[in-house]
């Protein structure tokens, strides 16, 4: 399984290049990778590679890593938690539960109301995707300065910026208002109640919200490193929004919530949420996701999903509702989410999954004629677009901030990439002008026209 790890794209008739983990871990300067399987419903087993640190000690199944944003499934479930045992109401108006500060009024959304739904399925059009975390010595904000966006804080004031319910749109922010609302109901630190609540009931005896790590746990701890490869100056960051990315935790202890989720679903297993609450949890909504995680698969095999990325620390989380398989993939540096990804999809080759495994494609001819009339700029977005340019008879595409990739041909209108799992069909007026086209990646279609 880590001898070859398989492209995304297989195309029919060629003979595809094959990787080791060890040769993908050298090139892409990742020191140290940990990986949990679960598979019919149990740990099937879990390995680590390379090495944790300078010093050279192993990765090992124990060894930390930052979670980044797979924090945030686990503190949604603590929010539920509250929700089940009527501490808190999924749909009434978040303020009526913070007591520490209040979410301002908008003049984006005048009168508007957040529940703890919409901050959890990122529906709330609260401001501020995600966190920068701060350096070891350095002043560390309250979670009131972080929302409030006032110094110490790194980040801009938390704010509705849209009206909540109407769009989805990923929100750090929203999960630190979350975040809030629970200290203020339980009357006790996040880390304490995140252990009471979810990581104690579950079993994660070796996963831990407190910010910064502490001193007896380091040494179990991997170092954060940079995509150079070079250790992150200071070590890992810290998190005060613990809720959206403060979780140190294993691969195996990952593997714990994720049989949690699987068995509370069957019945089996309710340590942290009845059967109700976990399928309201996994009932997809907007951009397809849940109650504080992503969900994909379809109505037969249903997955839920989430990664995680801190500066040094990349991670990916897959699992199936009803077949009991699952697997973690963490890493301890920036670019490491590229080794989750070819790593799950191995895992999902060996597994025979359903989803994530490479995809074959077949390779037409076209004429150079037809590929010239793609050149050009499709604009996704008023600041995201996408450069077509010919060079010879290869057409490339090269996105804002990207790098330029080949695209090829399965027929006159549609063309696929091969280092990812994405299609390119181009549509022509009635005039034979290419006007726009549609990236089909990932079950979804994104729109972009021709500037």
């Amino acid at each position: 399984m880590t001898n070859c790890l398989p492209p995304p794209v297989l195309v029919q008739g060629e003979v595809p290049e094959c990787k080791s983990l060890a040769a993908r871990m050298a090139e892409l300067k990742i020191p140290g990778v940990s990986v949990a399987v679960v598979h019919n419903g149990s740990i099937a087993w879990a390995r680590g590679f390379g090495v944790a640190g300078p010093d050279g000690k192993p990765v090992i199944e124990n060894t930390l890593f930052q979670a980044g944003s797979m924090s945030k499934p686990l503190a949604a479930m603590a929010a539920l938690r509250f929700v089940q045992t009527s501490k808190l109401s999924l749909d009434a108006d978040i303020n009526r539960a913070l007591t520490s500060w209040h979410v301002p009024p908008s003049s984006a959304a005048p009168d508007a109301t957040v529940t703890l739904r919409e901050l959890l399925s990122h529906t709330a059009g609260i401001t501020v995707h995600g966190f920068r975390g701060y350096t070891a010595g350095s002043p560390v904000p309250t979670l009131v300065q972080v929302l409030d966006g006032t110094e110490p804080a790194n980040t801009p004031p938390i704010r509705i910026a849209k009206a909540p319910g109407t769009e989805w749109n990923y929100s750090g922010g929203g999960f630190t208002v979350m975040q809030q609302a629970l200290v203020d109901t339980a009357h006790e630190s996040f880390p304490k109640l995140m252990a009471d609540t979810v990581l104690g009931p579950i079993g994660m005896t070796h996963s831990t919200y407190e910010q910064p790590l502490p001193s007896s746990l380091m040494a179990d701890a991997a170092t954060a490193y940079t995509e150079d490869g070079l250790p992150v100056p200071g070590g890992a960051l810290i998190y005060p929004e613990m809720a959206a990315a403060g979780l140190w935790t294993t691969p195996s202890d990952l593997a714990k919530y994720i049989l949690e989720v699987q068995g509370s679903l069957a019945g089996k297993a309710n340590h942290v949420l009845d059967s109700a609450m976990t399928t309201a949890m996994l009932t997809p909504g907007k951009n397809h996701w849940g109650l504080g995680i992503e969900l994909g698969g379809n109505d037969a095999n249903p997955y839920f999903t989430h990664g995680g990325v801190n500066k040094g620390f990349q991670s990916l989380l897959v699992a199936y509702e009803k077949s009991g398989d699952g697997a973690i993939v963490m890493t301890n540096a920036v670019g490491g989410a590229e080794i989750a990804n070819e790593l799950m999809r191995s895992i999902a080759v060996e597994y025979k999954w359903p989803d994530l495994q490479p995809v074959t494609r077949t390779l037409a001819k076209v004429d150079r004629s037809m590929l010239e009339r793609y050149v050009g700029t499709y604009m996704a977005t008023p600041t995201f677009s996408v450069v077509y340019t010919l060079e010879g008879d290869q057409l490339f595409a090269q996105a804002t901030g990207q790098k330029k990739f080949p695209i090829f041909p399965e027929s006159e209108s549609r063309f696929f990439m091969k280092v990812v799992d994405a299609e390119i069909e181009f549509h022509t007026d009635d005039k034979g002008s290419v006007d726009y086209l549609f990236l089909h990646q990932g079950g979804r279609d994104y729109k972009e026209m021709k500037k």
